[in-house]
C-alpha cells in the first residue's frame, strides 16, 4: 500500500505529468465555489436534494453502482477558512455525502480521493484509498496554499490504506483519524479532535444489514433468469403426466424451491445473522437453508412412501442449503468482523461442499423424475 518511486537519472526524466485539474463546478450537487489562493474551489451544502437521495436508491439496487463518483479534489463545506479542519473522503458519492449531510452548520474542507468510485472500507484495502493517492491528492490540490495548519482527519476504517508516519514525511500533513461513524464527528471535532471508546467501536445493526439487501438480490438476478428455465424444463421430464403437466406441478414446485433458498440466503440471513448457530457465514447458511427446505417439503407434500417422493425431498434438502450458504457467504465482504484468512480458510471448505451439495442434489431431483 505504501508508494513506491523510481529513480530516472539514468534513463532521462520522464516528462511531467500535467497538474490535474480542479473539481467541476457544474457537478449537480456543487452550489457555489469559494475563493482560494489557488484558484476557485467548488462549495457544497450539507443539505442533499432529491436526485442525491434518488442516486444513493439507485446505486443501493445496482443501478449505476460502479460509476457513482464525483470528481477528486479538494471541495469547501460552508464558508470555510485558512484554520478550518479538512477532512479526508473517496470519491464514491455515497460516502461524500454522507459526510457533508453529517456536518450540517460546520466550515469545513473535504478532500475526496480518486478511489475509483469505491468506498472507503473497500478502497482501503484495495490500496486506492492509500498514502501514495493521498499525498497526491494534497499536492495537486494546493491545499498547503488554503490552510495554515498541517493536520486532516482521515475516517478510522481508511487507516489499513494509510500510512501516518510516511504521509507526514512527504506531505507535511499530520493525520487524525477521526470516529468511525460519520454522525460522531460533530462531537468528535468539538472535543478537540478527541475521540471516545464508542466512537472506535463498529457495530452491525440491523439497519446495516439491511442496506445490503438490494444488492444482493440485484447480483442474483442474471443467474436466475438462467436457472429458473431450466428448472422448470427439467420439472416435465418423467412423472405420471405429460410434459407440460409435470413441468406446471414439478418444475413450478422447483421453481419457488431455489427463489426461496435466494430469499433464505440474500434477505433472511443478514436480518437474522447474529441469531442463526455456527461462526461460519457458511454454517449459518447451512443451518438457515436446512429450515427453508423442511417448509418448501412441507408445503409441497412428497408422498415418502415411495422412492421418487423419498430421492426428491433429499434432492431439496441437499440444493437449497447448498445455495443459501453460498449466498450467505457473500456477506463475508461486507460484515464488521470477518478477516481475510478467515475468509479463505472457510471458502476452502464450504465451497467444495457447498458445489457438492448442489450437483448431486440436481442429480438425484432428475433421477427422481426418472423413476417416478
Amino acid at each position: 500500500m505504501l508508494p513506491t518511486y523510481s529513480d530516472s537519472a539514468c534513463c532521462g526524466a520522464t516528462p511531467a505529468e500535467a497538474p490535474e485539474p480542479i473539481p467541476r463546478l457544474d457537478q449537480g450537487f456543487v452550489v457555489g465555489s469559494i475563493s482560494t489562493p489557488v484558484g476557485s474551489v467548488p462549495r457544497v451544502s450539507s443539505e442533499l436534494q432529491w436526485r442525491d437521495r434518488w442516486g444513493a436508491f439507485k446505486a443501493r439496487w445496482g443501478v449505476g453502482r460502479m460509476d457513482y463518483a464525483i470528481d477528486p479534489g479538494l471541495y469547501a463545506l460552508g464558508n470555510p477558512d485558512r484554520e478550518s479542519p479538512v477532512l479526508v473522503s473517496a470519491n464514491y458519492k455515497m460516502s461524500f455525502d454522507r459526510l457533508r449531510s453529517a456536518l450540517s452548520g460546520r466550515d469545513v474542507w473535504v478532500l475526496a480521493l480518486d478511489t475509483k468510485g469505491i468506498n472507503v472500507w473497500c478502497a482501503a484495502g484495495k490500496g486506492t484509498f492509500g498514502t501514495e493517492e493521498l499525498v497526491k491528492r494534497i499536492d495537486t490540490s494546493g491545499l498547503k496554499e488554503i490552510v495554515d495548519h498541517r493536520s486532516m482527519i482521515l475516517p478510522q476504517l481508511g487507516a489499513p490504506g494509510v500510512a501516518a508516519h510516511t504521509t507526514k514525511k512527504l506531505s507535511g500533513f499530520g493525520v487524525r483519524y477521526g470516529p468511525i461513524k460519520v454522525e460522531d464527528l460533530p462531537a468528535y471535532i468539538d472535543a478537540g479532535f478527541k475521540a471516545t471508546s464508542i466512537m472506535r467501536l463498529k457495530t452491525f445493526p440491523l439497519k446495516e444489514r439491511a442496506a445490503l439487501i438490494p444488492i444482493e438480490l440485484v447480483e442474483t438476478i442474471k443467474p436466475t433468469l438462467i436457472i429458473v428455465p431450466v428448472l422448470f424444463l427439467l420439472g416435465g421430464i418423467g412423472g405420471p403426466a405429460g410434459f407440460w403437466a409435470n413441468a406446471l406441478h414439478e418444475g413450478s414446485f422447483a421453481v419457488l424451491a431455489f427463489l426461496s433458498a435466494i430469499v433464505g440466503g440474500a434477505v433472511i440471513h443478514p436480518l437474522l445473522l447474529p441469531y442463526l448457530p455456527g461462526r461460519a457465514f457458511s454454517a449459518k447458511g447451512l443451518v438457515l437453508g436446512a429450515v427453508v427446505a423442511t417448509i418448501m417439503l412441507f408445503l409441497q407434500g412428497y408422498d415418502l412412501s415411495i422412492w421418487a417422493g423419498r430421492l426428491g425431498s433429499l434432492a431439496w434438502l441437499l440444493i437449497i442449503p447448498a445455495v443459501t450458504a453460498y449466498l450467505a457467504m457473500n456477506f463475508t465482504g461486507a460484515s464488521t468482523y470477518t478477516s481475510l484468512s478467515g475468509v479463505n480458510k472457510e471458502m476452502r471448505w464450504a465451497l467444495p461442499l457447498e458445489i457438492g451439495m448442489g450437483g448431486g442434489g440436481l442429480l438425484i431431483w432428475v433421477a427422481s423424475r426418472l423413476i417416478a
